[in-house]
């Protein structure tokens, strides 16, 4: 029987038994990665592996997410685990930061470059250990495997699929580039941005390019737009509560003695604060329309210019549980005080139920891994895996016993 005094050993022993199982499936899954809403030889590979351990899938409709549940049979707490499981469209770098890297990608243009490959690997570790303690747990762990997290496709299915299923908290991890191997961060408050999707149009009216007093030019509005921009956020964003401004595309013109018809702009603001996040998409409205019109031009706001990912925000309560489960299981480990900028579909998760998302560190620079998430040299340190196995575990266990 396990017990609360044997329990960290028993989940550090399983999870060390277990490490080379886990890398092997981070590899095999590595290697095959699939684009968003495409995951399905993915999603295939995990259901077989969970159908030879007894748990009960459910697949989410109209996408290529499931969930398992593990039910120990018992009353209790009802916990939900998340893994993401899509790729990237970027072409892997044969190179890391170190040299050669040791595992290709079998699919020409797609590289797990952000670490999908690493949560799916853990979860399926940690639902083994959990499974072989199931006779020591009380209530229910639902395994959330969803689809298409980069271009957030499966996460409203998702959460329609776990709707009244009284799940009581939602864990998460993220592999972490800027980390350390070894150490795991789970700070209460906003781990993740949250972001606004920017996409505009100005238009003006097209003439020859010798002419330009008989035309309307979209170029220097767009341009003057841009500079009003930075002085907006210089002097109107609350210091204390960062908002990104990351424009990074601007189109327009076909030649060079063509005033063009209409100058297209895009890119995306990330803040953590909800407050400063909306004041920030309208300031950003009001200085492009009014600046347009003192051109004499007209703006055209496109659909998705819009809040689209709410920030990651940990619940308090949560956190602490986590804080103290990793430095039982692995002392020395926690570090605080770190958050990412970029967004996450998980926040979502908070609908249902109190949110946790740990930061997993997985950088070693003597092996080559430290790139940034999304980029061609993207790896990880593997020896890392075992950690996230253990922290979820931890978490897991911790939360139904207490």
């Amino acid at each position: 029987m396990i017990t609360s005094t044997n329990v960290n050993e028993y989940v550090k022993n399983k999870a060390r038994e277990l490490e080379p199982e886990t890398i092997k499936v981070r590899t095999y899954l590595y290697e095959r990665p699939e684009l968003s809403s495409k995951e399905y030889e993915t999603s295939k590979f995990l259901k077989e592996e969970i159908t030879k351990l007894g748990l009960v899938i459910e697949d989410v409709p109209g996408s290529t997410g499931f969930t398992a549940l593990l039910d120990t049979g018992r009353e209790g707490k009802t916990l939900g685990i998340r893994a993401d499981i899509d790729a990237l469209p970027v072409t892997e770098n044969p190179m890391n930061m170190a040299g050669p890297r040791k595992y290709f990608s079998k699919n020409e243009n797609v590289m797990h470059a952000c670490g999908h490959d690493g949560h799916m690997s853990i979860v399926l570790s940690t639902i083994k250990i959990l499974e072989s303690m199931k006779d020591s747990l009380s209530g229910k762990i639902y395994f959330i495997f969803e689809e298409g997290e980069e271009i957030g496709s499966g996460i409203d299915a998702m959460i329609k699929h776990l709707e009244g299923r009284g799940i009581e908290a939602i864990y998460g991890n993220h592999l972490a580039s800027f980390m350390d191997s070894g150490t795991l961060c789970v700070d209460e408050g906003p781990r993740m941005a949250g972001a606004i999707l920017v996409d505009f149009a100005v238009h003006g009216k097209s003439g020859h390019g010798s002419r330009p007093d008989l035309s309307i030019n979209p170029l220097f509005a767009a341009a003057n737009i841009l500079v009003g921009l930075t002085n907006a956020w210089a002097n109107q964003i609350d210091v204390t509560k960062t908002v990104t401004l990351g424009l990074t595309q601007i189109h327009g013109g076909t030649a060079l003695n063509i005033i063009p018809e209409k100058i297209d702009i895009g890119g995306s603001l990330r803040f953590y604060d909800m407050d400063e996040g909306r004041k920030a998409l309208e300031l950003m409205k009001k200085v492009i329309d009014l600046t347009a019109q003192a051109h004499n031009c007209r703006v055209e706001f496109k659909e998705i210019f819009k809040i689209a990912s709410d920030p990651v925000v940990n619940d308090k309560q949560l956190a602490e549980l986590a804080q103290n489960g990793f430095e039982e299981i692995l002392p020395g480990s926690v570090v605080h005080d770190i958050k990412w900028f970029a967004s996450e579909s998980f926040n979502k998760y908070s609908k249902i139920s109190p949110i946790v998302f740990v930061f997993v560190g997985v950088r070693d620079e003597e092996y080559g891994s430290g790139a940034e998430h999304h980029n061609d040299q993207f790896d990880i340190d593997e020896n890392a895996l075992v950690n996230g196995v253990m922290a979820t575990t931890k978490f897991a266990v911790d939360f139904l016993m207490k």
